[in-house]
């Protein structure tokens, strides 16, 4: 077997589809996979190349597949996928290659970290080993629970399964034609994994300043402070740790107690709400809510001055900071010098309430709701995360930006092909807004990827609380209405009124799931989660097929007039399409495959 001594150079090859590129023959610059053992910088390049096919976007993507949003360039991968294109060969949405790729790194290091000589000293080598080891089972998990999201499904029999388990390594001679693995089977082994991960890492990587601080299981081999800080020490920030595993933990458990899985996944509600809880009480519950959470994407002093090894209060894992203005290229309006990529829907605008609380289409308009001017009085999320008509000082060069039809540049909704917005709004969520893109001053801030946001976390024990227990149940010292209440109030919601609209839900489980739903549409919108929470939450079909709207906005008499865009682009799921496809390229190379139910 051969793996590459330049391990980045494994990632520009093609796509993997059993992972061969691991053991072709040796051409050049390629060393035996034995060769790890006595390097351990080549070892660790085994395990980054697992981290380098991490499986995290920075930027919407399937959000414009959902009722949340569209792309003004309509050849655009997620639109022709929502209008009709998705197919088995045809999936922007396909995790199938590069998980699999991912785990065949794990599985190297898994097998292979006890034989590398990762120190001279014993107790050091020893506790490099588990790091390695840790992160490698934890990797795994994520991989496979990716797997899971995309590719699992009902087959025409009835059966929810899952996805191939790969337990070790794949040589040449291993056998690829094999079935894939009940959905139930698949989540134990994630979990399985996790419980090995958190046996092995420490819940956070951080300096210790004495050997009294050594954990035990060190201090009886003979480990002391300098070593342990080699090992687990603060200069491994982004790694998987235990709080990550935690995390991941508790993604699959509440995908796994959804309605579209929960009859066959053999977890339940209780279990995803235990899970979330783990996670949330390091930061002891609510209490620990980050006040700026909701705007981490552009909270500007707190992350020009984060260093590498710290995390905003919000985050939980981030990728590296860095200097970009790419994402603002692509979404800021075009008088910004931008290409208004991705439109926020109606739909979405509409989920929004007002700011006391209430729904925008509350039967006796307790918001205050009014169609002429239907911006005014709403929740401070919507300012925050959608740029409408008549938004002034915004970006570096402090523009108002006019989306209706009065305006006189291409800002204005449809007036040219893939830069103008077609639903009458732009992005605002995950750009941050003092980026210049003038040619002629253009300059370039720090963003990082948030791959795992504690919102998150709140949001899940709030779902999995009240269907498992019901409101305002507080066995975790926190129950599903006092997170909605936290979430709310930071955001300034219901602040003069006592926020009478949960209060009204908090003893009604069925209105609080569904406040609980879409206060996750809200808070994780344009952070490509709308596309599997409707597929999870197994809603109507008529609901994954919801036609986008937008809102054109135009001047008579110096007065604007509201006109709803009634279908900017339909969609056009089948409805089979809950689930999606095992790639058909692997349905045709192996016979022990099935494919889910519909699809070809």
């Amino acid at each position: 077997m051969k793996i590459r001594n330049i391990i980045i150079a494994a990632l520009l090859l093609p796509g993997l589809t059993a992972c061969d590129d691991l053991f072709d023959p040796a051409i050049e610059n390629q060393r035996d996979i034995d060769a790890m053992y006595q390097e351990p910088t080549f070892a660790q390049g085994v395990i980054a190349n697992a981290y380098m096919l991490l499986p995290y976007s920075g930027t919407p993507g399937s959000d414009m597949a959902t009722d949340d949003a569209v792309s003004n360039v309509t050849t655009n991968s997620f639109s022709r996928m929502a209008t009709g294109s998705w197919a088995s060969n045809n999936d922007p949405l396909s995790q199938w290659q590069s998980r699999y790729s991912a785990i065949q790194y794990c599985n190297i290091m898994i097998e292979n970290a006890d034989k590398v000589k990762w120190a001279d000293s014993e107790s050091l080598r020893i506790m490099f080993r588990d790091h390695f080891l840790g992160e490698s089972y934890g990797l795994r998990a994520l991989n496979m629970y990716y797997l899971l999201r995309a590719h699992s499904g009902y087959t025409a029999g009835g059966t929810l399964m899952g996805v191939q388990i790969h337990p070790v390594y794949q040589d040449a001679n291993t056998d690829f034609n094999i079935a894939r693995a009940p959905f139930s089977d698949c989540v134990k082994a994630i979990v399985e994994d996790c419980d090995r991960a958190l046996e092995l890492l420490q819940y956070e990587d951080q300096d210790i300043k004495s050997n009294s601080q050594v954990p035990a299981k060190y201090a009886a081999i003979g480990a002391d402070m300098g070593e342990y800080n080699r090992a687990f020490g603060s200069h491994l920030a982004g790694k998987v740790n235990g709080k990550i595993v935690e995390a991941i933990r508790a993604q699959v458990l509440l995908l796994a107690a959804s309605p579209a899985y929960s009859q066959q996944s053999g977890y339940t509600y209780e279990d995803a709400a235990k899970a979330a809880a783990t996670v949330l009480n390091h930061i002891d519950g609510v209490s620990g809510m980050s006040d700026n959470g909701w705007t981490w994407y552009d909270n500007i002093q707190e992350m020009n001055a984060l260093k590498r090894e710290q995390d905003p209060k919000e985050i939980i894992w981030r990728g590296p900071k860095g200097e970009s203005n790419d994402i603002e290229k692509e979404n800021y309006a075009p008088s910004l010098y931008g290409n208004g990529l991705v439109n926020p829907t109606q739909n979405l605008v509409d989920a929004f309430p007002m700011k006391n609380g209430y729904p925008i289409n509350d039967a006796a308009n307790r918001g205050g709701y009014d169609q002429a001017n239907p911006y005014e009085g709403r929740d401070p999320r919507f300012a925050a995360y959608i740029i409408y008509n008549g938004v002034k000082e915004y970006g570096a060069e402090k523009k108002e930006i006019i989306t209706g039809t009065y305006g006189q540049n291409s800002d204005v909704v449809n007036k040219e092909n893939g830069k103008s917005t077609r639903t009458g709004y732009y992005l605002r969520k995950m750009l941050r807004s003092d980026v210049n893109l003038n040619p002629s001053n253009s300059t370039k801030v720090y963003h990082y990827d948030a791959r795992i946001r504690y919102t998150e976390l709140f949001l899940a024990f709030a779902e999995a609380a009240n269907e498992a227990y019901g409101p305002m149940d507080t066995r975790h010292g926190y129950s599903a209405y006092d997170v909605v209440k936290a979430l709310r109030k930071r955001a300034g919601i219901g602040l003069d009124n006592g926020d009478a609209y949960l209060e009204e839900c908090k003893n009604d489980q069925i209105k609080m799931r569904e406040l609980i739903r879409n206060e996750r549409r809200l808070e994780l919108c344009f952070e490509n989660q709308r596309f599997y929470d409707l597929r999870r939450w197994d809603v109507p079909f008529s609901k994954l097929n919801e036609t986008a709207r937008g809102m054109e906005v135009r001047k008579a008499n110096e007065q604007l007039q509201y006109v709803v865009l009634p279908s900017v682009e339909e969609r056009k799921y089948k409805e089979y399409m809950y689930f999606g496809p095992i790639p058909y390229s692997e349905i045709r190379k192996w016979n022990a495959l099935e494919q889910n139910k519909g699809w070809e």
